[in-house]
């Protein structure tokens, strides 16, 4: 299965996967993600649980197309693997770097360091806590809105796309996935959080513990 998986697919190869529905998986580090990436692409990087969110958040049998650090293409496509993703179609050729260097468009996360968001939650901002509610319980930002990770693409509906929403974890790579997967279903206005709960809880905003009200339970 690896060889076949393990194609090197050029811009126009790897375009026209993503033309007949194959979903872009961008496994690089978060804070690489953000500052550039391809419009769609859903980051799972391989710094974090990356099998195990894959797993979680793709049906295993979707066709795949990589985007990943140059040199970790094969580690990529073997962790996939060891979950049962079989149907990658191949990684592009060059990564990101690559796509930029041929002056393709590109998107990019904003990402505010946890001392920027005191005031922003002062003023009623909206913020999205994706970690598990066994997390939040012992903790959270008061009238943050908490729909854990693994549940975040079955209830979008609570979330406005109009509105501004600032996304956090625990430390800051299931956020990212959250701020891509909520980027790629159309919602524009997305801020990620760096460092995640382990930076916000010090950093003077009003925190509340229990299972707030607007919360979606993990299963």
């Amino acid at each position: 299965v690896m060889k076949k998986n393990m194609r090197s697919l050029e811009i126009n190869s790897f375009l026209s996967e993503v033309n007949v529905g194959a979903l872009i998986l961008d496994t690089r580090v978060p804070d690489n993600f953000e500052n550039g990436y391809i419009k769609n692409s859903i980051n799972i990087g391989l710094d974090g649980m990356f099998a195990i969110w894959a797993g979680t958040i793709i049906e295993i049998g979707k066709r795949l197309v990589l985007v990943c650090e140059k040199g970790k293409e094969e580690e990529s496509v073997q962790r996939l693997a060891r979950v049962g993703f079989e149907n990658i179609a191949g990684y592009l050729a060059g990564g990101f770097e690559e796509w930029l260097s041929s002056g393709k468009p590109y998107e990019t996360i904003t990402t505010i360091d946890p001392k920027e968001l005191v005031s922003k939650v002062s003023g009623g901002a909206r913020v999205l806590d994706v970690r598990k509610i066994s997390e939040v319980e012992d903790g959270h930002i008061k009238n943050a809105t908490v729909i854990p990770l693994a549940e975040l693409e079955k209830n979008l509906a609570p979330l406005n796309k109009k509105e501004t929403i600032y996304v956090h974890c625990a430390g800051g790579y299931r956020s990212m996935i959250a701020s891509s997967l909520l980027k790629a279903h159309g919602f524009e206005k997305i801020i990620n959080v760096r460092n995640g709960w382990g930076k916000i809880k010090d950093s003077g905003v009003e925190i509340s513990t229990g299972i707030p009200d607007n919360s979606v339970l993990d299963k």
